[in-house]
């Protein structure tokens, strides 16, 4: 069974559920600024993208765009530590993989300091060994830009890390750097979601990829 030396996660949907906090963050700028509250089937589909971007998607000024932001972040940091918790399983995951001597990583679309945020509210006192932000590429997901700036700062092949994420926007970025992606099925997004992408495994719970990456060891 095929195990890698560099395992990357996204965050939101992967091992903190902010599910809630995210829906309910689109819906209070929304009514904020006197638009139409998109169903959140709708505001799923952006999950994993930036916020700028999905915002550019769903107002009809682009000049709004910050300032629905902006909105966005008030209330999010404002509701953060009530609704965010690990994912079952999240910490073990991450803690077993880097007691075997893997690389863990983060490849996020937030900003670092909400990131950070998060892990930290989450009890994620680990020290990841690459950390990509929304401010560490110019490009973001699906793009595979952020995901190669990770493999850049390990040192590492693609062929030589997994991406573990929520959505088909990172399934794509994982599929365009070359690495091996696997569905969080934990996360927001059903098995038919990924229909259109490519997938090395879908993952019910994140002991399934502890059971991968320990049935080899590490490579010197």
């Amino acid at each position: 069974m095929r195990t890698f030396d560099a395992y990357l996660f996204d965050l939101d949907g992967t091992l903190i559920d902010s599910i809630e906090l995210i829906f309910r963050s689109y819906e209070h700028t929304f009514r904020e600024h006197r638009m139409p509250v998109i169903d959140r089937a709708r505001i799923l589909a952006h999950l994993g993208r930036t916020l700028t971007d999905s915002f550019g998607d769903f107002a009809s000024d682009a000049s709004a765009i910050p300032d629905l932001v902006a909105t966005y972040r008030e209330f999010n940091l404002a509701h953060h530590d009530a609704l965010v918790k690990p994912y079952a399983g999240a910490h073990e995951l991450v803690d077993v993989l880097r007691a075997s001597g893997r690389k863990v990583g983060i490849v996020t679309s937030k900003k670092r300091e909400t990131a950070r945020r998060g892990l930290a509210v989450c009890g994620f006192d680990v020290a990841f060994d690459v950390f990509v932000g929304m401010e560490d590429s110019a490009r973001h997901k699906p793009d595979p830009e952020p995901l190669e700036r990770a493999l850049e700062r390990l040192c590492m092949q693609p062929a030589d890390a997994c991406y573990v994420g929520d959505s088909p926007h990172d399934a794509a970025a994982g599929n365009a750097a070359g690495v091996h992606f696997f569905a969080a099925g934990w996360g927001p997004f059903a098995r038919a979601h990924f229909a259109t992408v490519s997938i090395a495994g879908w993952l019910e719970h994140p002991r399934e990829l502890l059971e991968r990456a320990l049935s080899q060891p590490v490579r010197e």
